[in-house]
């Protein structure tokens, strides 16, 4: 029974023809059977090992059905049997062939050579750009991109990943105007976060603010987007609207370090201790080494009324961070409550050269 079925399937193609079963695998394709086109083309390309467009149709097909190595190893017949004027559109196949598998260095030199082949097409560049950016190769994505940026200040994608690789290579500012361009184009919630973050670390609070709250109405679901957003009106003096959004993060990822310790600093500020502490204490589980899980545990022990172990902790910190401005001020006020005058004495001294040199510093460049 087997070998009639295997006969009848031959003896079907047979009668087809090559052109029958490229049509019928073509129209299969279309309308998304990729199992009967991907039988089909096989057949086909039995019959007729020289067919590219079948061989190329074959591996989009593959493509579709998440084959990747299959579909990569019939481009690259493809290409052999081409003359290299007409390579450019399946070399691009090869090269988003190899991008879809997550194999970006093997797609690298084929975007390249595609891009080399017409250097004005923005499709190509932003493909490439992304896998440069991908492969930390920032510079690279910002220099191929530029010569571009003018004709294609249109181009949603090309102005997301030129914000991309302009944050990326540690130019903050400059990237926020291109990521609120395809942000604003698309309602893409991603490009909103990632403006919004570059924000953040730029200490513009009220429009970070604007673009967090922005992704989070888009999609609430992105990755860190309730802490960021929660940081952002924490810094904006928005506290109650802080907290929710810092509940909302943990509901998530309750091993979210900044929000166990935005909300458990809220929370202890408003003299809600018990709440408070376990927030504090996971915040500082998470981080042991950082500062700032430090300095709010010490804080909380200070409200709480345990000066001495707020007091052994600051100072511990202090001798960590002796830059710190905020240790000190807090010291000399709780060695005067533990009736130490003369560590107060020098904790204010302390405080006046920091602040002095501060002044003298001005105010951070971001």
């Amino acid at each position: 029974m087997f070998y009639t079925l295997v006969f009848l399937a031959l003896f079907t193609a047979q009668i087809a023809g090559p052109d029958q079963l490229l049509q019928r695998a073509i129209s299969e394709q279309q309308r998304g059977d990729y199992a009967a086109a991907i039988r089909d083309y096989q057949q086909l390309l039995e019959l007729r090992p020289d067919d590219v467009e079948a061989r190329v149709n074959l591996g989009a097909a593959l493509v579709h059905a998440g084959q990747f190595d299959a579909a990569i190893e019939q481009y690259q017949l493809a290409l052999r049997q081409m003359p290299a004027a007409d390579q450019k559109p399946v070399r691009l196949d090869l090269a988003l062939a190899y991008y879809k598998k997550g194999d970006f260095h093997s797609a690298l030199p084929q975007f390249e050579a595609v891009h080399t082949a017409d250097p004005r097409d923005g499709r190509t560049a932003v493909l490439l750009a992304d896998t440069e950016i991908k492969l930390g190769k920032y510079t690279d994505a910002l220099e191929m991109l530029a010569p571009l940026e003018a004709a294609n200040e249109q181009n949603p994608d090309f102005e997301y990943v030129l914000g991309l690789a302009m944050i990326r290579a540690g130019k903050l500012r400059e990237g926020v105007a291109p990521l609120e361009k395809a942000a604003g184009a698309t309602h893409s919630g991603d490009a909103w976060l990632l403006a919004g973050s570059a924000l953040m670390q730029l200490n513009e609070f009220v429009q970070a603010r604007r673009d967090l709250d922005a992704a989070l109405k888009l999609d609430p679901e992105l990755p860190g987007i309730y802490t960021l957003a929660g940081m952002a009106r924490d810094q904006t003096g928005d506290v109650e609207a802080a907290e929710v959004a810092f509940r909302e993060a943990l509901k998530r990822n309750p091993g979210d370090f900044q929000a166990n310790l935005y909300l458990g600093t809220i929370l202890y500020k408003r003299r809600d201790l018990s709440e408070a502490r376990p927030y504090l204490e996971k915040a500082l589980q998470l981080g042991p080494s950082s500062p700032l899980a430090r300095y709010e545990m010490a804080m909380w022990k200070s409200a709480s009324g345990d000066y001495q172990g707020a007091a052994n902790d600051l100072a511990q910190l202090e001798n960590d961070e002796p830059d710190w401005l905020d240790p000190h001020v807090e010291l000399a006020s709780l060695y005067y409550k533990l009736h130490r005058p003369q560590d107060g004495a020098r904790e204010r001294q302390i405080v006046q050269r920091l602040t002095e040199k501060q002044q003298s510093e001005g105010p951070p460049k971001p």
